[in-house]
């Protein structure tokens, strides 16, 4: 069942954030607006400005770097790989792999990105994610598949 998500946030939303392993400067999901736990899920998040990582990409002119968006996308894999209602939140949940990612575009301060994942595979404790990051508007930025891995138990 998919669940349309309010500001008001679920509990296992928060509770799969906090089993990642950033702290909140490096997340890179501000909202889940969609989630069928452990299949399939949307999210936001806003590029500020006052992020550490602009000063120098690139000074005068910044740029969301697209390895953040891969990240971005990886991050919600994990959301999906830890509200899997069969098993336990994996421990250790690392990006492991970045497979057939196309870079189509970038965002600057004050714009958002719409992060859409969904769960293809999950053997042991990796999970293979595929998805899309886009524009407020809908213009495709990145598109591609991440695996993630952690440890059971």
């Amino acid at each position: 069942m998919i669940m349309a998500v309010s500001m008001a946030q679920p509990a296992d939303f928060f509770q799969a954030l906090s089993s990642l392993p950033h702290g909140g400067e490096f997340r890179f999901i501000d909202e889940l607006t969609a989630l069928e736990p452990g299949v399939a899920g949307s999210g936001r998040w806003t590029l500020k400005g006052n992020e550490e990582f602009l000063r120098g990409h690139f000074p005068g002119q910044p740029l969301m770097p697209g390895v953040l968006m891969i990240e971005a996308l990886a991050q919600l894999g994990g959301i999906l790989l830890q509200t899997r209602p069969d098993i336990p939140p994996l421990k250790n949940l690392r990006l492991t792999a970045v497979r057939q990612v196309k870079i189509l575009g970038s965002i600057t301060p004050g714009q958002g990105l719409e992060v859409h994942a969904r769960l293809e595979a999950v053997m042991g404790a990796l999970g293979q994610v595929s998805g899309e990051v886009r524009t407020a508007d809908g213009a495709v930025l990145l598109k591609g598949a991440v695996t993630l891995s952690g440890e059971e138990g």
